[in-house]
């Protein structure tokens, strides 16, 4: 049971001032008494779990006000308190975060495959203005997933789904491993509980046996650095019930798995983590292909690390693990540990602020998606989904989800070099633009300043950056000529009725038409004419107040109609309008339900289109 006094002893750990410290206090007291005389579904104090949940935070070594904020997560929630009194009492930035918890808390997933395209789209959106919101989001499901045994079977699995769904992803994106360990461990607990304790039963027949050999192995390990004066700590464990699972869900027996021991090495620089593997290599025979160098080749959620197994002199495989105490921070805590090391090890904190900056950049190329759907699925091909390291000529190191293409790399190097690719050479070797780059290829981007995108390449490129630039592109492309286009009727209608077009398009008359069709500029209304939105005669009417001239140009905006097609040819009814000839228009091809607009032509009846 989690203390404010243990709240306590752990924050004077972190070096606040006193200023920090007091907002943390009463942070607490004010919870206290919003809190005062509610229970939890289990019979504990409410106050306990915003204790709980801030020392949960408190352990990723975060600032004062994600402190703060975690203690009074749920007041406004589960208590009479407004926003306004927590702006009031604790500024604006403990307030907004509240407010963004609170809005997550609002989304209840009835029925998760169709709600969670929505659930994650707005945690995604609000991590990327403020992360912390993730951790105490991640620190209130950690306990709620402690305590799940006090609601019912249903509500523990929906839980457990969305935890192993939506949230372990990210945690694991951002690097929150403390956390998200133990959450597989609940999730598979609750949706696996036949499985889950078939493993923890078989772990604890053999586990005095497992941890004789642990103690063992470290002291040998520790004999070993000692006698190179190679300072250390040493950690080691049997791993965890879920890890476990996931080599089980392989294919392999029981029996075929060795390597559930661990044990990690932090030293104090890279060169004494090399040092060390190699003295242990050449007491222990490491496993082929067992040996991966995370610190040269960091993983994409800034996970640094060497990795190896050997085999111990008593048959066991042992995996060890060695980094710096500032890998080991981050490997625990992600991004969390901005706050560790933002007066130090200033590469640390610029490594992380370049995978914030990747993750806020994602979101941001997908925030103008309408559907949740297609959103999400975008997020997670290029954010949750595996990822590969691909190199420039000069060794840099560019992070791509697994299936990009040269297409995708340029663009990730800048739009300009996506816009102007001609060419792509991977490993020396001359490859097509559609090739699907592999962890660890040297790519080469040859461009021409005479280049342009091809429409072809939003059928095989990956990434949403890529995706959005081209049609940019495009996009930019068609409204030049269509706004070109529009001038070029415009001043053909103006001279078809011996108009003067400077005397027509006066600024006072432009500031009209700007007013009554409510568009921001004039290049919207060529725009539109271009398109074919309006025509020529309707602006030059809206000029001079004609308005019931119906021969070739606009009736009136017909919206929020619905069409009826009916089984035989060309009869369309449009609400309003009888005996009229309609059809659909074929630049656009609304569909029932959209939003229209009728255009009214002599000998032509009324012609529809989409009125965006």
């Amino acid at each position: 049971m989690c203390t404010f006094k243990q709240l306590s002893t752990k924050i004077k750990e972190l070096n606040f001032t006193e200023e920090e410290i007091h907002l943390v206090n009463e942070a607490y007291k004010f919870a206290e008494r919003a809190h005062k005389g509610q229970k939890r579904l289990n019979g504990d104090d409410q106050i306990l779990h915003s204790l709980t949940v801030a020392n949960i935070v408190c352990d990723l070594k975060v600032d004062a006000t994600t402190i703060a904020a975690a203690l009074l997560h749920e007041t406004v929630s589960k208590s009479n308190i407004s926003f306004d009194l927590i702006e009031k009492k604790f500024g604006l930035d403990i307030k907004i975060i509240i407010e963004n918890l609170y809005k997550l808390r609002k989304v209840k997933l009835t029925d998760y495959t169709e709600s969670s395209s929505i659930y994650l789209r707005k945690i995604l959106v609000g991590l990327s203005e403020d992360f912390r919101v993730l951790i105490i989001k991640l620190a209130d499901r950690l306990h709620n997933m402690r305590t799940a045994d006090a609601l019912t079977e249903e509500q523990r699995k929906q839980k457990a789904t969305e935890t192993i769904e939506v949230l372990i992803p990210i945690a694991h994106r951002l690097g929150i491993n403390s956390i998200k360990s133990e959450l597989e461990d609940l999730c598979l607990k609750y949706l696996k509980p036949d499985v889950y304790n078939d493993i923890l039963d078989k772990l604890n027949v053999s586990r005095e046996e497992l941890i004789t050999a642990l103690e063992d192995m470290k002291s040998n390990i520790c004999e070993i650095l000692l006698d190179h004066n190679i300072e250390f700590e040493i950690k080691s464990r049997v791993k965890s019930v879920h890890s476990i699972y996931k080599k089980l869900s392989t294919g392999r027996k029981w029996s075929d798995i060795y390597d559930i021991l661990a044990m990690r090495l932090i030293l104090p620089t890279e060169n004494d983590c090399y040092q060390a593997v190699g003295l242990i290599h050449s007491k222990y025979r490491p496993i082929p292909k067992r040996f991966k160098d995370f610190i040269a080749m960091p993983k994409n959620n800034m996970y640094q690390s060497i990795h190896t197994s050997v085999f111990g002199t008593d048959g066991h495989i042992f995996e060890i693990q060695l980094r710096t105490p500032e890998m080991d921070a981050i490997a625990e805590n992600g991004v969390a540990s901005h706050w560790s090391y933002k007066e130090n090890a200033k590469s640390i904190q610029s490594i992380m602020e370049q995978k914030l900056e990747l993750f806020r950049t994602i979101i941001e190329n997908n925030l103008e998606e309408k559907s949740d759907e297609i959103f999400v699925k975008n997020i997670e091909e290029e954010f949750l989904s595996q990822q590969i390291y691909v190199f420039t000529p000069k060794g840099d190191v560019m992070e791509l989800p697994s299936g990009s293409t040269p297409i995708d790399f340029a663009y990730r190097i800048h739009s300009n070099v996506g816009d102007q690719t001609v060419g792509a050479i991977v490993n020396e070797s001359i490859v097509p633009l559609n090739y699907e780059l592999n962890d660890g290829d040297i790519v080469k981007i040859n461009t021409s300043n005479s280049a342009k995108p091809n429409k072809d390449w939003l059928g095989f490129v990956k990434t949403t950056q890529a995706k959005n630039k081209i049609k940019s592109y495009f996009s930019k492309i068609d409204r030049e000529k269509n706004i070109t286009r529009g001038r070029e009727l415009l001043d053909k209608e103006i001279r078809k009725q011996k108009l003067n077009s400077s005397e027509v398009l006066t600024d006072e008359n432009i500031e009209k038409l700007i007013k009554d069709l409510k568009v921001n500029n004039f290049d919207e209304i060529l725009l539109s004419i271009g398109s074919l939105r309006y025509t020529g005669k309707y602006i030059i009417n809206l000029i001079y107040g004609d308005h019931l001239e119906v021969h070739d140009i606009l009736l009136g905006r017909i919206e929020n109609k619905k069409i009826t097609k009916h089984n035989y040819k060309n009869n369309i009814i449009v609400a309003g309008i009888d005996n009229v000839r309609v059809s659909l228009g074929a630049c656009c091809n609304p569909v029932l339900g959209d939003e229209i607009v009728g255009y009214v032509t002599k000998g032509s009846g009324v012609t529809v289109h989409l009125s965006t």
